[in-house]
């Protein structure tokens, strides 16, 4: 219902939107009236994005898939209708770059991602993406040109862990673990057209950008309960994602008495309970879940010999991240001795908590009362490529509304009217970040 109800509101959308008067001369005369991008456009690319990795279960366009390949092969077609020439960085990232009238001073990066999480929604990375495009497009289209070099970036495998722009800041990652493809990174990395031979050589070094600015759906439900238009990022949570293997020992379920049970199961479902008990046990923002869970050998009347799962942790204060994860290890070691099993525990992903930069933040809000759109300052629960690229630059993200609060779903959905506007905050971002950074 939701494709459904897209696709048709965006070909409406599309035909009532108003035509362009002419360029606008000069960026002078865009400070005193907002810009506007086109925002029929990026509706009518999401519209055709949306069949893109479609199955029955929703998006599937995992990193290095065959469907997030054709994915960024119709991105890269977007890239060049905008006159952007683009090219693929050592990490598989899109770059492409508008030049400035003052081609020395740093660039100001803007963009997203478009693979997806296992049966996914269509606007979670695409939406930014696109939008950032439309940004550089509509900025050459109107005969503005800023004073910084604009690059807009697409990166690579942002849902196997923000992978692109890790690689892109110089922070380590294991070449060799399994993406959800089933492709090692060194293997998709070459897929997708990077190369792992000249990844030192492709890192953003401190400064060499003026800052970053992404547009993103909020992926809760915030805004939309609120019936308001735009978030204004303060900072990202910090992620740790934690892969337990819990080993008992397999045996006959009708023949083995419950008291000579090494049960990985029963160990796995106690330490489950445990985590949500100890992250709820103390005010605050943090989560937790357990959210994978893999039974050996996983038949009826075999007791589990193992269990092999997850935990993702998120908060916006490092520390607490810390200690929670130390608290989970403790508990697993108490789990242990009491169910006769033994816990694993291997840190597989890790990203700092990042706040945004005051005064982007402060630029996004002047966008939004400049184009009449109402805001409220939000952390973000949900990791992005701004928190690694707040390592090397200032950085900001612009949210709009999710429908109902969904993502990760097949029926995530954002309205038409709240893409267009996510497409002018965006680039009217960008126009005020040119005159402060």
């Amino acid at each position: 219902m939701r494709r459904r109800e897209f696709l048709g509101r965006a070909a409406a959308f599309a035909a009532a939107a108003p035509l362009s008067s002419g360029p606008i001369s000069s960026l002078a005369r865009a400070q005193a009236a907002p810009l506007r991008a086109d925002g029929a456009r990026v509706n009518g690319w999401l519209a055709q994005m949306d069949s893109i990795g479609r199955t029955a279960g929703g998006i599937n366009r995992v990193a290095y898939s065959e469907a997030d390949v054709a994915g960024r092969a119709f991105t890269l077609g977007l890239f060049r209708q905008a006159g952007l020439a683009p090219r693929i960085d050592a990490a598989g990232n899109i770059v492409g770059r508008l030049e400035g009238t003052q081609p020395s001073l740093p660039p100001i990066v803007i963009g997203s991602h478009v693979d997806s999480v296992t049966d996914g929604g269509n606007f979670d990375g695409p939406l930014g993406s696109f939008a950032a495009v439309e940004v550089a497009r509509s900025l050459r289209e109107q005969g503005n040109r800023l004073r910084h070099p604009l690059e807009v970036v697409v990166w690579s495998n942002e849902e196997g862990g923000t992978i692109g722009s890790k690689l892109a800041v110089g922070e380590p990652v294991d070449l060799d673990s399994v993406a959800r493809s089933g492709k090692t990174l060194r293997e998709g990395i070459g897929i997708v057209g990077g190369d792992i031979a000249k990844l030192e050589a492709a890192v953003r070094p401190e400064g060499s950008v003026a800052c970053y600015i992404e547009l993103h759906i909020e992926q809760g439900g915030r805004l939309d309960q609120a019936g308001l238009q735009v978030g204004v990022v303060e900072g990202i949570v910090g992620l740790r994602w934690i892969e337990v293997v819990i080993e008992g020992f397999a045996n006959h379920a009708g023949t083995t008495p419950m008291d000579d049970r090494r049960d990985a199961m029963l160990a796995a479902a106690r330490f489950t309970v445990a985590v949500n008990e100890a992250i709820r046990s103390e005010p605050g923002r943090q989560v937790a879940t357990v959210g994978r869970l893999v039974p050996t050998p996983n038949t009826r009347n075999v007791i589990a010999g193992r269990v092999d799962l997850a935990v993702d942790l998120r908060d916006l204060d490092a520390a607490k991240v810390e200690r929670f994860a130390a608290r989970f290890r403790h508990l697993g070691q108490e789990i242990g001795a009491a169910t006769q099993t033994t816990f694993t525990f291997r840190d597989a992903t890790s990203s700092r908590p990042a706040m945004s930069d005051p005064a982007i933040m402060d630029l996004v809000e002047g966008s939004a009362r400049a184009l009449g759109l109402s805001t409220q300052r939000m952390p973000s629960g949900a990791g992005h490529d701004a928190q690694e690229l707040a390592q090397i630059c200032p950085m900001g993200m612009i949210f709009v509304p999710s429908v109902g609060g969904i993502s990760h779903s097949p029926r995530e959905f954002t309205k038409p009217e709240d893409v267009a506007n996510g497409a002018d905050m965006l680039l009217n971002a960008v126009v005020r970040a040119d005159t402060r950074v």
